[in-house]
């Protein structure tokens, strides 16, 4: 389902959310090499207006792109590799004169998370969570966000596995007072045992998440998928770019930006959308 480009109940109180693998942008993708698929993407992104952007496989150069091209935002990410520049990183970003940064941080998917360039598990590399704590100037009234953007691996099943586990934690440890929202490519389809780790009941509590796709379109369809390879017809593959909340959101749209041009996407992803409103249950 495409994302509508203006949420039916978009006032000033809701947050227009978006989670985007960019795909890193000295891969070898010949006719889609970021140079020449840059300005789409940056396209899609401004039709979409995010309030929060979750960006994942962005090195340092695309991140400078994506924030020259989003003035009014401020990025926030490092690189998995080291903690600072190298390697890969999961941006966010969020509307400078809507929210102010009130805490943030970084942790890494492995038994020592606060070790930079860490990994564990069967990861075949480091992977990593970027968060920030954000008060939003509009509904001062309301808890801060706590806005986590993370990729997990491509290969290690149990790393995926601990990684949900992991960061679910962390969430938990945070506080249950706060509105969590997390974006990120999971690498793990609906129903997987990645995906059971997240939004699953544990130790027979439920889960403080909800999968704000399903929530929205609770009937699976054989079109949800998120990977296109580049390809505009792509559809039908799993869906492993999630938009998850607390149930202190009310999810007015939830939906798959199948934004193309010639046939051929901004991303070998493509992006997954969230209008979200305060004051109510996600359900």
């Amino acid at each position: 389902m495409a994302a509508t480009m203006a949420g039916a109940e978009d006032t000033g109180a809701t947050v227009r959310v978006m989670s985007f693998n960019v795909r890193f942008g000295t891969a070898n993708d010949g006719e889609n090499h970021w140079d020449k698929r840059k300005d789409l993407l940056l396209d899609t992104i401004r039709a979409f207006d995010p309030d929060l952007l979750g960006t994942q496989e962005t090195l340092d150069f695309q991140r400078d792109v994506i924030a020259a091209a989003l003035p009014g935002h401020e990025a926030w990410g490092v690189g998995r590799e080291d903690g600072a520049s190298k390697g890969e990183m999961c941006v966010l970003f969020f509307r400078r004169d809507r929210f102010e940064k009130l805490d943030g941080g970084h942790f890494w998917l492995s038994e020592t998370p606060d070790v930079a360039g860490s990994k564990s598990w069967d990861s075949s590399l480091p992977r990593m969570v970027s968060w920030v704590k954000l008060r939003d100037r509009r509904t001062p009234d309301t808890p801060p966000i706590l806005y986590y953007n993370t990729h997990f691996d491509h290969r290690g099943m149990q790393a995926r596995i601990e990684s949900s586990r992991l960061l679910r934690s962390r969430i938990a440890a945070a506080g249950a007072d706060g509105r969590v929202l997390v974006t990120g490519d999971f690498n793990a389809a609906e129903g997987s045992k990645p995906w059971e780790a997240f939004f699953g009941s544990a130790d027979g509590r439920d889960s403080p998440l909800v999968d704000t796709y399903r929530a929205v379109h609770p009937r699976p369809g054989p079109d949800e998928g998120t990977t296109s390879g580049f390809r505009a017809a792509s559809t039908n593959g799993p869906r492993i770019d999630w938009i998850a909340v607390s149930r202190t959101w009310r999810i007015v749209h939830a939906g798959i930006d199948r934004t193309s041009r010639d046939g051929r996407t901004p991303s070998d992803h493509f992006p997954v959308t969230a209008v979200l409103a305060p004051g109510s249950a996600a359900r």
